[in-house]
This record gives structure tokens, C-alpha cells and sequence, in this order.
């Protein structure tokens, strides 16, 4: 199996800026596209008060800083260039993290997504949504945020895919500020497919795909936990895609590929 899709992944919680001009991210995609890569998803349009194109709603109500460079106009122009699909992920404000309220995101992102579509949804490469509103299990609201964004990015774009990113709550989903690398309390299979199978059943026609985060178990569960995700995505409806974590943060951290 090839991989064919990866994320750009511009403003980070934890991976280092590579502070590449246009030239670098061109030659990127070029290579992107040998290897036979021909879908890119940015991972999130900004992250607390940094943005990746000049958001007039985001700096005005947000407070955010206005990008020297407009990252998104430049990633859909490339991937228009090397015949790309190109899927965009929603603002992150960084209040969920901080109240575990996701009616923060839903607020934000309602402004954002008729934004960015008015803005740049004449591209030909902008081809679906990513809802960046990464969880595991039963976040609070998850459900409602889902339906709510995802049916307005649908809306407005005449019916564009969307699709989400969760990560399973295995042994190695541990805080990022802690010394642990485990832990023991890891959710089992059966549990995994009890709470999503009720996370699915509660969309409405609002998320196409799911990709679950495979870098959260261990490797001796990843069949198993692939076979129950590819079970539910069949149940209802979805695409099933996987998350492969082959990053590389080019820092030292506890978080291997």
C-alpha cells in the first residue's frame, strides 16, 4: 500500500518551523509529486494567535498576527501547479486545550470557513475540509462541532468532502509536558469500538472520512485496532483512511515516528 496524501504541517504545537520561502515549498511539492503523492492537507489554517493567511475575522475578533506571507494562497497555488488535491484544515484557537469547551472552535471556525471558501474556493486544487479538532473518545461537544462544521464547509462548497483525524487513547497517548511514555490506563480494543461506533452513529452526513492517528499504540495492536476502525468506517459510511505518523520533528522528543 503507497502513501498517497500527507499534511503540511505549518504552525505546530511541537515540530520546529522550517521557515521556507516559496522556492523550498515548491521543490517539496515537486518531490511530493514524484513519489506519487497527490493529495495535501494543511493541518490547521492557524494555531492560538498565529494564522497562515491574512484573516481579517481572526485579527480583528482573535487578536491574531498578520502572516508576513500568505502560506495558504501559496500551498493551493502549488498544489494547482503540480495537480494536487488540496484540503483545509480549520483554526485551532487553542481555548479547547485549555477549558476542554469546544464552542470555542465552533464560533471561530463558523466565520473562517465562509471566509477562506469566498477567498480562495476558486482554486482547482481546493478539493474538502479537514476538521482539525483533534480528539479521542467521548470529547465533550465532539459530536456537535462535527455536525456543525462540517455540514457548513459541505454547504458552502457545494458538497466538498470532509474528514477527521482522532487519535486512540493507547498506551502512548501521554501529555506532551510530562515525563511518562506510557501509561497504563490505555483503552482497550473493545471499549475503542463501543465509543466511536456511538461518536459515528451521532453524525449526520457531516464527515466523509476518518483517519484514525496510528502513533498511539503499539505496534503489536495495530492490526487489530485497523481491522475494528475499517469494521465501523463500513458500518456507517465513512471512508476509512489511517494516519501513518512517519514525521520526523527533527528535534530530540519523546515522540518517535
Amino acid at each position: 500500500m503507497r502513501i498517497t496524501g500527507t499534511f503540511l504541517d505549518e504552525i505546530s504545537h511541537d515540530i520546529p518551523h522550517q521557515n521556507w520561502s516559496a522556492k523550498e515549498w515548491d521543490l517539496d511539492f515537486k518531490y511530493m509529486q514524484a513519489v506519487g503523492i497527490d493529495t495535501v492537507i494543511m493541518i490547521r489554517s492557524g494555531y492560538r494567535k498565529f494564522i497562515t493567511y491574512p484573516s481579517v475575522y481572526l485579527q480583528n475578533n482573535h487578536g491574531c498576527f498578520t502572516p508576513p506571507v500568505d502560506l495558504l494562497g501559496m500551498f493551493l497555488t502549488l498544489a494547482d501547479k503540480y495537480n494536487m488535491n488540496f484540503y483545509f484544515g480549520l483554526y485551532d484557537s487553542g481555548n479547547y486545550w485549555d477549558t476542554g469547551n469546544m464552542q470555542h472552535e465552533i464560533d471561530a471556525n463558523r466565520y473562517v470557513i465562509d471566509e477562506v471558501w469566498q477567498k480562495y474556493g476558486h482554486h482547482k486544487s481546493f478539493k474538502g475540509w479537514y476538521l482539525s479538532m483533534e480528539i479521542s473518545r467521548k470529547t465533550k461537544g465532539a459530536v456537535n462541532a462535527f455536525n456543525t462544521l462540517g455540514s457548513q464547509c459541505k454547504a458552502v462548497s457545494n458538497g466538498l468532502p470532509t474528514f477527521i483525524s482522532p487519535w486512540i487513547d493507547g498506551k502512548k497517548s501521554v501529555m506532551a509536558n510530562t515525563t511518562n511514555l506510557s501509561k497504563a490506563d490505555a483503552i482497550s480494543l473493545q471499549v475503542h469500538e463501543q465509543e466511536w461506533s456511538e461518536i459515528f452513529a451521532g453524525l449526520k452526513n457531516s464527515v466523509d472520512a476518518v483517519a484514525f492517528q496510528d502513533g498511539h499504540i503499539d505496534y503489536n495492536e495495530l492490526a487489530d485496532f485497523f481491522a475494528v476502525n475499517k469494521k465501523m468506517a463500513d458500518q456507517f459510511g465513512l471512508k476509512c483512511w489511517t494516519n501513518a505518523e512517519t514525521f520526523d520533528r527533527d528535534m530530540p522528543i519523546k515522540f518517535m515516528p
